[in-house]
């Protein structure tokens, strides 16, 4: 092996490995463990190329680098992730915040007025409820989950971005009565079925909560929970918003409206999967 090895040759030589393990974004991953290492973004890398790793960063880096190669998901390891532009602690009692809910985010932004009231059902992180409770700081923003640890994740994040005085965590079930009464309901439940929690990719299926993934047979049990009871805590007018799985937005738009929902609709993500479905609480 050879003494000492450079930022470059140690990026090249961990993104071909990374590739041969699968990796998609072998060479990003690289950098951005390396960077964890030296404490510099990845033009900082670029600036630093030709600089000789020394043992004990070589050392660190070579253990970050077995972590991902056993498909631990990146953002785990350097605890962190990014959302609606905010940064995010996480860590395996919450699912990994995913861009396409903040179209959830963005839908229900357009439905609030100043002083609503709004619930974030399973906050995990937080993600939801603190992009709320920043980009609008004129509502109330009440966040719940069943796990004390990824609540207690969600409240560090609510502080370190500055929303934690507009954010009431609570400790709670979908199937429990919903904790008062709200202008707009909010969730990205486990809507995964059975069947595709058993072909999610290793990073899934190995390391993010299970309980927060998965929705029973169909991927549809904690909807059907979360349609019944926001009926009764939705004020007239008021709104509900499901991110939901590839082909399952017509089946909920369904549910929807046999609980009475009006309004109702679907919304693509950037994929092109209908990925956001709602509807608004008509006047008895």
């Amino acid at each position: 092996m050879k003494k000492s090895w450079t930022l470059l040759e140690v990026l090249q030589w961990t993104g071909d490995y990374f590739g041969k393990q699968g990796l998609q974004n072998s060479r990003l991953d690289a950098e951005l463990l390396l960077g964890e290492v030296m404490g510099l973004d990845r033009v900082g890398l670029y600036l630093n190329y030709d600089r000789p790793l020394l043992p004990d960063e070589r050392e660190k880096y070579r253990k970050l680098v077995a972590r991902r190669a056993e498909r631990e998901p990146l953002q785990y390891i350097l605890g962190r992730a990014e959302f609606w532009s905010l940064p995010f602690r996480v860590s395996p009692a919450v699912l990994i915040p995913r861009p396409e809910t903040e179209i959830l985010v963005e839908e229900g932004i357009k439905k609030v007025k100043p002083g609503d009231r709004v619930l974030d059902l399973g906050t995990g992180s937080g993600a939801i409820a603190v992009a709320f409770a920043h980009e609008c700081p004129d509502i109330s923003v009440t966040a719940i989950d069943v796990s004390a640890e990824a609540l207690s994740v969600a409240e560090g994040n609510a502080r370190s971005n500055s929303v934690d005085s507009r954010i009431r965590f609570l400790q709670a079930s979908f199937t429990d009565p919903f904790p008062g009464s709200f202008e707009l309901i909010l969730s990205n439940p486990p809507y995964v079925s059975g069947r595709e929690y058993e072909a999610c990719m290793p990073e899934v299926k190995d390391y993010e909560p299970r309980q927060a993934l998965v929705g029973g047979e169909d991927g549809l049990d904690c909807i059907r929970v979360i349609i019944k009871n926001a009926a009764a805590a939705l004020k007239t007018g008021g709104w509900l918003m499901l991110e939901v799985g590839a082909g399952q937005a017509e089946m909920v738009v369904s549910l929807l409206e046999k609980q009475s929902f009006t309004e109702t609709f679907k919304r693509q993500d950037y994929a092109g999967i209908f990925r956001v479905v709602g509807g608004q609480m008509p006047a008895v």
